[in-house]
């Protein structure tokens, strides 16, 4: 593992489309975006003023290992990647020739697709916002769920809890019917038997590292009538990984994510410290390098492999 400066932001020759919580997007021509994930982090829809250390990298390089994976299932499922490392991209993007060191690991060349405004979320397990709403009114997304269930509990089968795109604040929790009367019927259905077959997939070889994916969210696109996986894919960011073999119901479970930073935020909260808005408060190194380390490590535990920046340059 070689070691690298966090990245808070990116200056490229060419067009800048939008910046995200993480992400900044820039226009390669009218068929192509190059992705780059910063090493920008958000907790409680507030981005913190510092980095976490290859923290883009592993968003980029887990999601390029998924898309990988699927391209073996004969076209079942499309998605958006062309290149995710910098030589490739370099070669792809000449304007980008002599950016090769600040773009390995984090930046995607991407075909560009219409990305439907809708969040395609599959829970797997009751935890998180699902499970506040189940324990308040008995009901994901607005649709009712058995009696009894406790917190961190397994859903079979899992549940598609659609919810709004939000770029700041909170995305909302939307019902499948509501889906269908923004996209269609037909697009709406298509949608979620996609994102049920990408978190299925992601169950099986998660399973065989032993990791539970307990939610995931997905984003989909359309290019020239075809629907196309966009954005990242079961990542720390968009999913909760948690251990299996400390899983047990009943109480919140520990995660292969920001956990670390969530934590910290909490504490000041609690303390008076922190509003809850931004911005956030000073995050101290202990906290910045722990989160980056469950970065790290869930990339080589699903992978089996240690995140090497020096094989994307």
């Amino acid at each position: 593992m070689t070691t690298a400066p966090a990245l808070t932001t990116t200056d490229l020759p060419l067009p800048l489309l939008r910046r995200g919580k993480v992400r900044d997007v820039y226009e390669v021509d009218g068929d192509r975006l190059l992705i780059v994930a910063t090493d920008r982090v958000s907790a409680f829809d507030v981005v913190m003023r510092e980095a976490v250390p290859f923290k883009g990298a592993v968003l980029t390089q887990l999601t390029a290992w998924w898309l990988r994976r699927l391209e073996g299932l004969e076209g079942e499922i499309e998605h958006h990647m062309l290149a995710a490392t910098a030589r490739e991209i370099a070669a792809a993007v000449p304007a980008l020739r002599g950016h090769e060191r600040s773009l390995a690991g984090r930046a995607m060349l991407c075909r560009r697709a219409a990305v439907y405004p809708v969040e395609c979320v599959v829970r797997g397990y009751l935890s998180g916002s699902a499970w506040k709403e189940y324990r308040d009114r008995g009901t994901l997304a607005g649709e009712p769920l058995p009696p009894g269930l406790v917190e961190s509990a397994r859903l079979d089968p899992p549940v598609f809890s659609p919810a709004t795109k939000a770029d700041a604040g909170h995305d909302e929790n939307i019902t499948r019917g509501r889906v269908a009367d923004l996209l269609g019927p037909g697009t709406a259905a298509t949608l979620e038997r996609l994102a049920r077959r990408v978190y299925e997939l992601g169950l099986e070889a998660a399973a065989v590292r032993g990791i539970l994916i307990a939610d995931t969210k997905f984003e989909f696109g359309e290019r020239d009538g075809r629907v196309l996986l966009v954005d990242e894919v079961l990542t720390p960011d968009s999913s909760r990984f948690w251990p299996a073999d400390r899983y047990a119901p009943g109480r919140p479970q520990p995660s292969f994510d920001k956990q670390p930073l969530r934590d910290y935020l909490e504490g000041e909260r609690a303390a008076g410290r922190w509003n809850g808005e931004a911005p956030g408060p000073p995050l101290p190194p202990l906290v910045v390098e722990a989160t980056s380390a469950r970065y790290l490590d869930a990339y080589r535990r699903l992978t089996g492999t240690t995140l090497d920046l020096t094989e994307l340059t």
